[in-house]
Formats: structure tokens, C-alpha cells, sequence
């Protein structure tokens, strides 16, 4: 196979990673605190016949890079609706350990915990789950992320930033391996959630543009194909 064929394919796959990037941000533009997604390519470079000077550059997946600007605010006036506004992320436990998310579409458990859509509990700043009374009735949520109920504080609600890279877990959780700590530049507003960063225009005018590089990539791959046919029926007929 020829080299024209090896960095081409490369490209190819690359190109089709891109894309898979962009549908799933396509697809999550209404997703609650969805943060948009950007594949980071990086280049290999093999040395030919062990000459450092004859290279063949090949490009491969070399990670993500998320945008975290935030997204507008949807108001929902659910007293268990909640957006951060700044910095910081909610922190809840997942069956997978602790996750950060964005999406603060919360919910009451049978047993009163403040939990996600998921079922996953929503954590304090104690890294415990909070309960909610079942004789709280006027339910507040301040700025700070304390919760209080007719006037008596029941628990405040972790709010972190990660230390050090973080990594998507699934569409609105992201896992934190260098750790995490307590996030205070942020305000927490009741009664909204935060919506997607996603723009459909612009990702819809990146799809086009990985489909006509990869329309282009595949003209190259046919056309090398051809030659290469041409080039051993000469060869034969000699």
C-alpha cells in the first residue's frame, strides 16, 4: 500500500472522528448543561528507511477540548431547578463514583434526597447527600447554594471546580481525576437550569466542511486506487 494511501486513511478516520464530535453536539443542543465538544488532533511522524530527514506525517485523535462558556438560562420556577451562574460544578455520586455536571434539574427522592433524573444523589459540601424535610415546605435556595426551609438552614450544595483536566463521562457528567475543590465565584439561581452551549449553526457549518474533506479524502483514496491498478496491469502485460 502506498504512503499516498496509509496518511489518507489516517486522515479519513480522523475525519470521521470529527464527525461523530459534531452529531453528538447536534444532538445535545437541548440538552440541560450540555458542554460542547471539540476533537484535538495530533501528528505522528514516522521516519522512513531510519532517515530522520524522510518522514511520513500521519495525524491521529489526540483528545478533547470542551467549550465551557456557559449557556443561557431556561426559567422553569421549579424550586429544585438550579443553574450556576461563574464558575463551579454541581457534585453528585454515581454508581461510577463522584461526577461533575452542569445540569441542575433536581428532583425529591422517595426517602427525600435531593437527587438527578438519574436517581443519582446530589452531594453537599460534605461530600454527603442532602435530605430535605418532609415538613419543608417553602424551600430556599440562595445565591451561595445554602438550602433553608421556613427560615432554618437544612444543608448547602456542593459547588466544585476540578483540579486539573476533566474528562466527559457521559453527556452532562464529567469525570474529575486530578480531584476537585470548593468553588466560590459562582452564584447559584433558583427556579432555572442552564441550557446547552451548543450552537447549531456553526456546528451544522462544521459538519459540512468534515464532509467535504472527507468527500475529498475518498477522491484521492479512489484515484490513488486507480493508479495503482494501472500500474500492475502495465507491469503484467509486460
Amino acid at each position: 500500500m502506498s504512503n499516498a494511501i496509509y496518511t489518507t486513511l489516517t486522515r479519513q478516520q480522523g475525519l470521521t472522528h470529527e464527525l461523530n464530535v459534531v452529531a453528538n453536539n447536534l444532538a445535545n443542543a437541548s440538552t440541560t448543561g450540555y458542554k460542547s465538544d471539540r476533537a484535538i488532533f495530533a501528528e505522528l511522524l514516522i521516519p522512513r528507511s531510519g532517515d530522520a530527514n524522510l518522514s511520513i506525517s500521519m495525524g491521529m485523535l489526540g483528545g478533547h477540548n470542551f467549550r465551557m462558556e456557559e449557556g443561557g438560562l431556561n426559567f422553569t420556577g421549579g424550586k429544585l431547578d438550579l443553574a450556576i451562574q461563574g464558575e463551579g460544578f454541581f457534585l453528585v455520586e454515581t454508581p461510577a463514583g463522584q461526577r461533575l455536571t452542569r445540569a441542575g434539574h433536581f428532583q425529591l427522592s422517595g426517602a427525600g434526597e435531593l437527587i438527578d433524573p438519574q436517581g443519582n444523589r446530589v452531594l453537599s459540601q460534605g461530600g454527603t447527600p442532602i435530605n430535605i424535610p418532609e415538613e419543608a415546605i417553602d424551600l430556599i435556595v440562595s445565591e451561595d447554594g445554602s438550602i433553608s426551609a421556613n427560615g432554618v438552614l437544612i444543608d448547602t450544595i456542593g459547588i466544585v471546580r476540578p483540579e486539573g483536566q476533566l474528562q466527559r463521562d457521559s453527556n452532562t457528567f464529567f469525570a474529575a481525576p486530578g480531584g476537585f475543590a470548593q468553588e466560590t465565584n459562582m452564584k447559584v439561581v433558583q427556579g432555572a437550569v442552564e441550557q446547552s452551549n451548543v450552537s447549531p449553526v456553526l456546528e451544522v457549518a462544521r459538519m459540512i466542511e468534515v464532509q467535504r474533506a472527507y468527500e475529498a479524502g475518498q477522491a484521492l483514496l479512489d484515484k490513488e486506487d486507480q493508479r495503482i491498478s494501472q500500474l500492475i496491469s502495465a507491469v503484467r502485460e509486460r
